[in-house]
């Protein structure tokens, strides 16, 4: 395993999202999301599965979590299609089955949501690659919950801390923990010398009111 401590993760983890420019800050030319949504960050965690290195240091970070946190799971599932790399290298890193979740069921053959194999009754914990709102990872979860598995937890590389996620998966009394977040990242990125210190009241000021940024 990579000598990182769980507790030096979230420095690591974003550290290593913005050298390779999986994560990207631009708090005074923001992003436009899909959304419309006005954005100073941009994120794509996908480009950690052509770096070896820091996809071996996301695992590894997984399933320290989940060796620590979560002994009794049984079945490691990826979301679609983000989360699928990552829960196949910590289920082999585990020693234990893996499946993965569709955003919705096929509409061909048995039509399945859940592709490999979840038993009633069964232990998951859920890996995903990034928490914004938190609504696709939620809805994967509860697919798991419909299967009549239990849901230990949903891991995620990193969130942005949005209220509304946060809310939603205590609503849910669903656990998530991620390996890194918002908070460290715009640290690390000032450490880094990605963004000027002037800029964190700006990226601040996008997670706590993200409707309004730029206006």
């Amino acid at each position: 395993m990579s000598q990182v401590k769980l507790s030096e993760l979230p420095k690591t983890i974003a550290a290593s999202l913005l050298e390779i420019g999986a994560v990207a800050l631009s708090p005074n030319k923001p992003f436009t999301w899909t959304s419309g949504l006005k954005s100073p960050i941009y994120c794509d965690n996908r480009l950690t599965m052509s770096y070896p290195a820091i996809r071996e240091l996301v695992a590894d970070g997984f399933a320290a979590v989940i060796r620590e946190r979560y002994p009794d799971v049984e079945v490691i599932a990826g979301t679609s299609t983000a989360g699928i790399p990552h829960a196949a290298w910590v289920a082999h890193k585990l020693g234990l089955p893996m499946a993965y979740i569709r955003d919705k069921a096929k509409g061909h053959g048995k039509q399945n949501q859940i592709e490999g194999r979840i038993e009633p009754g069964q232990k998951v914990v859920v890996i995903e690659d990034l928490i914004s709102t938190g609504g696709s990872s939620l809805k994967a979860g509860l697919a798991v919950r419909e299967a009549g598995a239990e849901v230990l937890a949903v891991l995620a590389i990193f969130t942005y801390q949005f209220e509304q996620a946060t809310s939603a998966f205590a609503e849910a009394n669903m656990p998530l923990e991620t390996l890194s977040n918002y908070s460290e990242l715009i640290e690390a990125a000032v450490e880094l010398g990605k963004v000027q210190s002037d800029d964190m009241l700006k990226l601040q000021a996008w997670r706590e009111n993200p409707q309004g940024f730029g206006q």
